[in-house]
């Protein structure tokens, strides 16, 4: 790999662009990345990724985000496109591209993705492409349609002796899935080029976990999700525990520091203090676990069960069209991360003849059965998208909740300009209790850390 131009505004632009999807990176890690990128050079690129993820990434989960961005920045090729000139021939390239899977042959594969590219991702009509497509190289090229192939190459090589069956075909496909990996790194290398690389690396690469919208998040997203909410519990409990420290010293006492410094001619040399008796706050969840919502509140509910230490007294509360308690369900340590929401709908009572949501007929059945579980140090969360089906949203019940209450606060996972479109009766609902947009990990770790009380 030749030295490119430029290669400190590489190095920062990569920084900047990790930095845009949630990695924390400080000026130290960015002078330990500068030294490893001077130390370890540019001739091994493998080399080079692995010493820049190691200076510069706090866990394996950034991986994801990390890889496609240095692909941008630290290309195999800059300015490369195929030696020919001539159209590609679609079944000459496939019949290449058995040889080289049946081989293994990763320089051979390598080359063939940038060929691949160059004959059948290019669109538009200005010259050399007004841009290359990923989806359209694969979609023609169809490397999936060849594994039958291969599989006899490989078997007629002698070299699937060692394999059975399913485990040959697994090799197979993770060598096809390996090209099609360096497909979608050459199409973005060559759109990168074009149009800059600081805008694809912000734009055309996944974002962590952490960032994704609850309602748009995939299962292993959520999966991902999951996995973060124990080292996200702690730091959360090590800042409310520091909240609670600090407000037990208590407040300065104006009328007594002033009248303690009488003594001293009004000068106050012992401000008095209001001393406090903090108390475990007693917590409150209702949650809606209907359709897409449903991911949020399940992570939430995790994210807070972690945090029982927390509370003198936490319940949980979840419904559709209906309401029941669910806190026998978060027993701390016996949850099932991965299916917890199919044991809340499968165990507690949260519909009656429909399914649809149905927000004022459950705020209107917990007022009524579970009157006794707010008072006046009780924090209540409400969870969920305020989307009515067009039903009463039952506002007296929630003004009822919101005067029993210390607190009341809404955590809608829908867009602030979503909120009174369609069915959506999240500015009323807001008239009467703080609603808070929570679209993601990230906006719910910052809202629980600021709104939980000490």
């Amino acid at each position: 790999m030749n030295a490119p131009s430029g290669v400190a505004d590489r190095l920062t632009g990569l920084v900047a662009a990790l930095r845009s999807h949630g990695v924390r990176i400080g000026t130290g890690e960015t002078v330990d990345a500068a030294r490893a990128l001077e130390a370890l050079g540019l001739d091994d690129r493998e080399l080079l990724r692995e010493g820049l993820a190691a200076t510069l990434l706090h866990g394996t989960g950034q991986r994801q985000v990390f890889d496609p961005v240095f692909d941008v920045y630290f290309p195999h090729r800059v300015g490369v496109t195929a030696d020919t000139e001539t159209p590609a021939d679609r079944e000459d390239l496939r019949d290449r591209l058995v040889a080289a899977l049946t081989a293994d042959d990763v320089a051979a594969l390598a080359r063939l993705a940038v060929e691949a590219v160059d004959g059948f991702g290019g669109y538009g009509s200005s010259p050399g492409s007004d841009g290359w497509s990923s989806y359209q190289t694969l979609d023609r090229l169809r490397p999936q349609t060849l594994l039958a192939r291969v599989r006899d190459g490989v078997r007629a090589q002698g070299g699937g002796a060692g394999f059975a069956d399913r485990l040959l075909e697994d090799e197979i496909r993770r060598r096809i899935q390996a090209f099609r990996a360096q497909v979608v790194t050459e199409a973005r290398r060559r759109v990168a080029e074009r149009r800059g690389r600081d805008l694809i690396a912000r734009r055309a690469v996944v974002t962590t976990a952490d960032r994704v919208d609850f309602l748009f998040a995939g299962r292993d997203q959520l999966a991902e999700l999951r996995r973060v909410v124990q080292p996200l519990a702690r730091k959360l409990a090590t800042r409310l525990a520091a909240r609670r420290r600090r407000a037990s010293r208590g407040t300065i006492d104006l009328r007594r520091t002033l009248r303690g410094s009488l003594s001293t001619g009004g000068v106050p040399m012992r401000p008095v203090l209001r001393r406090r008796r903090p108390a475990r706050p007693e917590l409150v969840l209702l949650c809606d676990v209907s359709g897409s919502v449903a991911g949020f509140s399940d992570f939430t509910m995790l994210l807070t069960q972690a945090l029982h230490d927390q509370f003198s007294k936490l319940r949980v509360f979840a419904f559709v069209n209906r309401i029941d308690e669910v806190t026998g369900l978060l027993v701390h340590g016996a949850a099932d991360p991965a299916g917890l929401g199919g044991r809340i709908r499968a165990e507690a009572t949260l519909t009656s003849w429909h399914g649809s949501s149905d927000y004022g007929a459950a705020f209107g059945e917990f007022a009524e059965r579970y009157e006794g579980a707010v008072g006046p140090r009780t924090t209540v969360f409400v969870l969920g998208d305020a989307r009515t089906n067009m039903g009463d949203p039952n506002l007296p019940a929630v003004r009822l909740l919101s005067e029993r209450a210390r607190r009341v606060y809404w955590l809608n996972p829908e867009q602030r300009s979503q909120w009174g479109t369609g069915d959506s009766a999240a500015p009323a609902y807001a008239e009467l209790v703080d609603m808070y947009e929570c679209r993601n990990a990230q906006q719910l770790s910052a809202l629980v850390g600021r709104l939980l009380p000490v």
